[in-house]
């Protein structure tokens, strides 16, 4: 007979602990990470601006019931929704996400950190309106130390900071990915993290919330893969994202949590989800991932396509007049491209094509650009662009790959060469660091601010775009602002 099971509640384990004690008390003094936040989070709001124009993206906004509006609720940028702060990060997280534009994390797991800001700013936004109309939310009874506290914009450069770290640091080690898990997992657990502490959560509330984050396990990768890539891979952010504002809520109302959740023999995450391996933090919390984070500035494309988009665009005017006589093109990559976005065959629709290489290696050779609408069904009609991408070869280059997890160098290369019917060809161009990287942040910021200004004034008009971006110019006068009235800015 079987000695019966042992119902002592352990003591947490300590990955929460680690993760609640951050969320709640890591000071963040690193000038460059929270420099950083502030041009993140111009991006982040470019993007989820931008993708208003997609209707697509659009029909999924709005209140779960049709009409629906919450007095001094969060405000969705862009629009003039007004929302309990629960669907208001589904909103904002869905629109950050869905052109696949904001920025991005390499690792054993990759991810969107940005993403996080859905639950971040919504609740923040949210309790700045409640504070400035002396309101309090049934929430908060018991807290009203919080409504006292104004929450100004320095409070989310730090949560933004806080959750970047979060989920950048679980992804260094744990690959959720390789046993088909979804990344959105980290952003679950990230944003629960911060917007409990946000909310004013004890740290055994901040705990028995990120319990609860785990405890959700995780949404299979299916949709972002051959043969069923779709359009949930652009609101499964938003998915995450609001569930991390309601299981913070739910916390926040003394419900229990669960110590063992990843280490509980036969039932925690690690045995049931991810075969027995332990989740572990590669290195302290601090604010190695703000510092680190990689920005999609020139082009919407996934991250590991990002440099040969810019071969393409390089060879774009030796090529643009002579693609009938292009006879064969090699693309030279790093492992984890050619296990995420090498594609042959049909390309069903937008979220397909923007993740797959060769489709975007096509469209920069032909046009020398690559936007959004490059994604369209207009567009991918062209068939200059299969008759390229038939033309393909996909290859590793083993010291990519090598190069990509080393952590002091975290490249991710391309190469792209073309070869003609008489017997010509290209140089072989290649690039090792994104726009975007960190070692290129001199020429980036430039370029992510024009970004920025671009989209802001295409929805608002250039002179409105001209105020918001002036709010991005001072760091210290932008971390003063009460956050509701920073939303307001960029609300219609």
């Amino acid at each position: 007979m079987s000695a019966p099971i042992s119902n002592v509640r352990p003591p947490p384990d300590t990955l929460l602990t680690a993760i609640a004690d951050y969320a709640l008390s890591a000071p963040i003094t690193s000038a460059e990470a929270l420099d950083t936040a502030r041009w993140c989070l111009a991006d982040t709001l470019a993007c989820g601006i931008l993708a208003l124009a997609y209707p697509a993206c659009t029909k999924l906004l709005g209140p779960v019931v049709p009409g629906t509006t919450i007095q001094h609720g969060a405000r969705v940028p862009g629009t003039r929704y007004e929302l309990d702060p629960v669907q208001a990060a589904f909103n904002l997280g869905t629109i950050v996400r869905w052109l696949d534009f904001n920025d991005t994390w390499l690792a054993a797991e990759w991810g969107h950190p940005s993403d996080n800001l859905g639950a971040i700013l919504s609740v923040a936004d949210w309790l700045s309106r409640q504070q400035a109309a002396g309101a309090t939310p049934a929430a908060f009874q018991s807290k009203i130390e919080i409504l006292n506290s104004k929450i100004t914009m320095h409070d989310v450069l730090v949560a933004m900071v806080k959750a970047h770290e979060i989920q950048g640091i679980l992804a260094l080690d744990n690959s959720f990915n390789r046993v088909g898990l979804d990344h959105v997992l980290l952003v679950r657990v990230a944003s629960t993290a911060v917007v409990t502490a946000m909310l004013g959560g004890s740290r055994e509330q901040v705990i028995n919330a990120v319990s609860q984050a785990w405890l959700d396990g995780s949404a299979l990768r299916t949709y972002r893969h051959a043969p069923n890539t779709g359009s949930r891979k652009s609101w499964a952010a938003g998915d995450a994202t609001s569930r991390a504002v309601r299981l913070a809520l739910i916390s926040l109302t003394g419900e229990m949590g669960y110590p063992s959740v990843l280490t509980a023999k036969t039932w925690g995450f690690q045995d049931v989800s991810f075969k027995g391996k332990s989740v572990t933090l590669a290195r302290p919390l601090g604010s190695y991932v703000m510092e680190n984070i990689l920005f999609k500035i020139s082009f919407p494309a996934e991250f590991h396509a990002q440099t040969a988009v810019e071969c393409a665009l390089q060879l774009h005017p030796l090529v643009k007049n002579r693609l009938g006589e292009i006879t064969r093109i090699e693309l030279t990559t790093h492992e984890s491209a050619i296990r995420i976005i090498d594609k042959t065959g049909p390309l069903n629709n937008p979220a397909d094509r923007d993740h797959c290489l060769q489709y975007m290696t096509a469209i920069g050779l032909i046009f020398g650009n690559l936007t959004a609408d490059h994604y369209e069904d207009s567009v991918a009609a062209d068939p200059r662009i299969d008759a390229l991408r038939a033309k393909m070869t996909v290859t590793e280059e083993k010291q990519y790959s090598q190069d990509y997890l080393d952590p002091d160098k975290r490249s991710i290369a391309n190469a792209v060469q073309v070869f003609f019917a008489d017997g010509s060809k290209t140089a072989r161009v290649a690039v090792e660091y994104p726009i975007g990287h960190r070692r290129r942040r001199g020429d980036g910021i430039p370029l992510l601010q024009q970004k920025a200004q671009a989209a802001f004034a295409a929805h608002f008009g250039p002179a409105k775009s001209d105020r918001q971006m002036a709010l991005f110019t001072d760091r210290a006068k932008l971390e003063t602002m009460p956050v509701h009235e920073f939303v307001s800015q960029f609300t219609n």
